[in-house]
């Protein structure tokens, strides 16, 4: 995939922390250079993406040149490092929405978050449903008779529940302005020994609702965690480092538009420093819900965000092959390199270490409101 040629076919917004500012800036990328759109009509990523047209606002701003794009990239730009493309939007995401990962969640709540015990459970559930899930739309009249018969089988879950059922599993996945970036590394638990990246495009949601463009996202899970009980959500997704948003968002516009995130693949690489390589994909054409509908149960009369949110699909991908022992699947090794890759959004790319040895999170809202401030950026125009 030539970074270069896919950074080019669409209009890009991101973020940069820029050592001479000490805070953040909003970015754009034109020729093949990271341009510096910050203004004071725009001084963040959550203003541009309210604009009516944000494409057609990017484009009549004259900016400044902080370095090239492959610089920024790779990490070599002086005094330049990428951030995660949002700022003030609240971070949401979907579970269970693709019916393969969502016989993993079973397998995990089955198993209660032995990996030991997984291959069996695996064994008998699949024994149980087979393809019967495939193809399933949830919340269909469909889902509802498949949904009486695992009853009448005596494997329902929650996670089938929420999987198949009328209603989306959505939930807060980081606070806001603790997602990291592009070439960052990205945490586990140390709690944690069964984990596995989530590979998934990550939709960009204005404050009323409608839909402006879309990233790539690493929903970092541990399924150990999640596994023991459901009510761990928290403490098995929302850890120091371990959601990464990136590299930029772009921007829907005639080159760019939802029914290429319907349609869209994405490429998964680990590549551990043992040696260990797993490549794995996740096709939007199998999602249960289409993008809409899960925009629409997470913002609308019953719950808003007036400055807007970003929403992580869900992941067809979940993995099985061995890493460790026979049986046990796979699991993060300290040092794996993860990147997760589409034709249409470039390349994500972090390396996973404990999240007690990632950077910490210490610049928070009320940095940013004086960083911005002392630049002169907040206030009326003129």
């Amino acid at each position: 995939m030539d970074m270069q040629q896919v950074y080019k076919a669409g209009c890009f917004i991101g973020r940069v922390w820029r050592d001479d500012r000490a805070g953040p800036s909003v970015v754009t990328l034109r020729d093949g250079q990271v341009i510096d759109i910050t203004t004071k009509a725009a001084p963040t990523v959550r203003d541009v993406m309210e604009q009516p047209d944000p494409v057609a606002f990017i484009a009549a701003q004259p900016g400044e040149a902080v370095g090239t794009l492959e610089a920024v990239l790779n990490g070599s730009a002086t005094g330049i490092r990428l951030l995660a493309p949002v700022d003030l939007q609240a971070v949401k995401a979907c579970g269970v929405t693709f019916a393969r990962s969502m016989l993993e969640r079973v397998i995990e709540e089955k198993a209660a978050g032995n990996p030991d015990l997984a291959a069996k459970v695996r064994d008998r559930i699949s024994a149980l449903i087979g393809d019967s899930l495939r193809n399933l739309k949830a919340g269909s009249p469909e889902a509802e008779r498949v949904k009486a018969a695992l009853i009448e089988e005596g494997v329902w879950s929650q996670y089938l529940e929420v999987g198949i059922g009328p209603d989306a599993e959505v939930f807060t996945k980081a606070p806001v302005l603790a997602s990291v970036g592009h070439g960052s590394d990205v945490g586990i638990h140390p709690v944690s020994r069964w984990n596995n990246p989530e590979p998934e495009i990550v939709l960009a949601v204005d404050s009323r609702g409608a839909i402006k463009g879309a990233a790539l996202g690493n929903d970092v899970n541990l399924r150990d965690v999640e596994g023991r009980s459901a009510l761990l959500l928290g403490k098995a997704k929302d850890n120091n480092a371990s959601c990464a948003i990136g590299p930029f968002i772009r921007l829907f516009d005639e080159s760019f538009t939802l029914d290429d995130v319907r349609q869209a693949e994405l490429e998964l690489t680990v590549e551990g420093a043992d040696g260990f390589v797993l490549k794995g994909a996740s096709r939007m054409s199998e999602i249960s819900r289409d993008p809409t509908d899960l925009v629409a149960q997470t913002i609308g009369p019953h719950h808003q965000y007036p400055d807007g949110l970003v929403l992580f699909l869900g992941t067809l991908f979940a993995p099985v092959e061995d890493r460790d022992a026979p049986g046990q699947g796979f699991t993060h090794h300290v040092g794996d390199r993860v990147t997760i890759a589409s034709p249409k959004l470039g390349a994500l790319t972090n390396v996973v270490r404990l999240t007690t040895d990632c950077a910490p999170w210490t610049f928070g809202l009320a940095d940013l409101m004086r960083n911005l401030a002392s630049r002169g950026l907040l206030g009326r125009e003129g």
